[in-house]
């Protein structure tokens, strides 16, 4: 199974967030640690804050932050959600199958069960679990800082 980059943009963002539920995260910030493009970003904050897995405030001092804990965001939903119905095969969509085999074929059955076990095993992974006692992670999640040290001006 194949994730969109959508779904991938989904969970970076989730994860960023949960690693720094301190405070309010920019889009800025995130596409340039996460490596996203702040248009696709913006696509994706929009449908996580309207599935209610983002809260946003616009402003000055703006930005986002989870709209409910992190032990609460089960990666499974957070798929389903993003992936919407996007068909695994040709045979799964209405409007452009074109397989004649469709209706004698058994393996869109066994497609349908390895999805349902798919998602099944991300349902036991929340966010927090993704995030929680990872150094590792948060060490990359850290926004990008100026490192420059001052000159003394002659």
């Amino acid at each position: 199974m194949r994730i969109t980059k959508r779904t991938n943009i989904a969970v970076r963002l989730l994860m960023y967030c949960a690693a720094h539920q301190d405070r309010l995260v920019t889009k800025a910030e995130i596409a340039e640690v996460c490596n996203i493009s702040e248009n696709h970003l913006a696509q994706v904050i929009n449908q996580l804050s309207q599935l209610g897995y983002l809260s946003t405030q616009r402003g000055r001092n703006g930005g986002m932050e989870l709209a409910r804990p992190a032990d609460r965001i089960r990666i499974g939903d957070v798929f389903r959600h993003v992936e919407g119905g996007l068909p695994i095969a040709e045979c799964f969509a209405d409007a452009d199958n074109s397989c004649p085999l469709t209706d004698a074929c058994r393996l869109k059955v066994a497609l349908q069960d390895a999805a349902q076990a798919f998602f099944a095993s991300l349902d036991e992974i929340t966010l927090d679990a993704l995030v929680c006692d990872n150094a590792e992670l948060i060490s990359i999640l850290q926004p990008v800082t100026c490192n420059r040290e001052l000159q003394p001006v002659a």
